[in-house]
């Protein structure tokens, strides 16, 4: 396909800048090379993004940063696709002054990620892979009983999951932690009203107090960034459980660490970091009730190819005059 740069027509240059993550070889980028020349880098370091996208009329990215200086040096660029949902290491701003249209993709990952949040929340309360662990051990077969646990060992029924954010994703979590006779209450910008029946809107502070289970889905920005500290955790129930597959900065991480140390976290489920991967030397990573998963809630092969599927129809609406999905309107 062709598409018009500073007066000329031009043949669809597309570089993936670190596309290993979304696709590392078991799916096919074949659909993006009908629509133009396609180079796709598996990695791709800050000092290299200028030079590997300076050809390109349209970037695709999945954590490569690009802020006002990068795209000040391509002028060639018009499209930046984002291989995720949050695009908070673009410079949305900057590409909308350059003529740069920014593009996401919304949704792909809300069963993904839901279930994340639940098998975190059945490692801490059933601790099934302890237990098979203890079982491959020889543990059970030691015990004089048909049956034996060494954990406490907690039923969901009647708990109060506390919900920061009610988007696909929370909602999602909402509705299933309702099937499993949970309470549940959110803080939202939603109006009561709009909410689902057995989802109850309350006050950050009113969250704290009430959840059993708090788990965060809301988006980083300077007002939620470290919306988990000291000063909130010590509202929170004592021995309550937090879950974070939203984004590591929602908390502080060396606050949760002492909380745990302290008993005030029972547990502490994240499959997000502040910085990924996190340093060796990571607080969280001593304490034994942190259950720290690598980032891999959005990455079931099932969320990945709705990803490359939903990217691709991205960059064919934009060529077509039609971009979808746009975040810097």
């Amino acid at each position: 396909m062709f598409m018009e740069t500073n007066g000329k027509k031009q043949a669809v240059n597309i570089v993936v800048l670190d596309g290993h993550c979304a696709n590392p070889g078991d799916l096919s980028w074949d659909g993006f090379k009908e629509l133009g020349s396609l180079t796709v880098y598996e990695r791709t370091k800050p000092e290299e993004v200028v030079e590997r996208a300076k050809d390109a009329q349209i970037v695709l990215v999945n954590k490569v940063s690009m802020k006002a200086d990068i795209i000040a040096q391509l002028p060639q660029l018009k499209y930046i696709g984002v291989l995720a949902t949050g695009f908070n290491h673009i410079d949305v701003k900057a590409a909308q002054e350059h003529g740069v249209t920014v593009c996401n993709i919304p949704s792909y990952s809300t069963y993904s990620v839901a279930q994340m949040v639940f098998a975190s929340i059945f490692t801490i309360t059933n601790r099934v892979e302890h237990y098979a662990q203890q079982t491959r051990e020889g543990q059970w077969s030691k015990r004089s009983d048909f049956c034996y646990w060494d954990t406490p060992l907690l039923e969901l029924a009647g708990k109060t999951m506390g919900i920061v954010g009610l988007g696909n994703i929370g909602m999602k979590v909402a509705r299933i932690a309702r099937e499993f006779g949970m309470e549940v209450y959110a803080y939202t910008s939603k109006n009561s009203v709009d909410l689902p029946s057995g989802i109850q809107k309350t006050t950050l502070d009113g969250l704290f107090s009430v959840s059993d289970i708090l788990s965060l889905h809301c988006p980083l920005s300077e007002r939620t960034r470290e919306l988990i500290k000291a000063d909130n955790l010590r509202k929170m129930k004592h021995g309550a459980i937090l879950i974070n597959t939203g984004r590591g900065p929602l908390v502080n991480e060396a606050d949760v660490a002492a909380a745990l140390e302290s008993g005030q976290l029972a547990a502490y489920g994240a499959d997000v970091m502040c910085s990924e991967p996190p340093a060796a030397d990571n607080p969280l990573l001593k304490q034994p009730n942190a259950f720290i998963t690598p980032h891999i809630a959005w990455a079931t092969v099932e969320a990945r190819s709705r990803l490359m599927n939903i990217a691709l129809n991205n960059v064919r609406c934009f060529l077509e005059g039609a971009a979808q999905n746009v975040v810097n309107c």
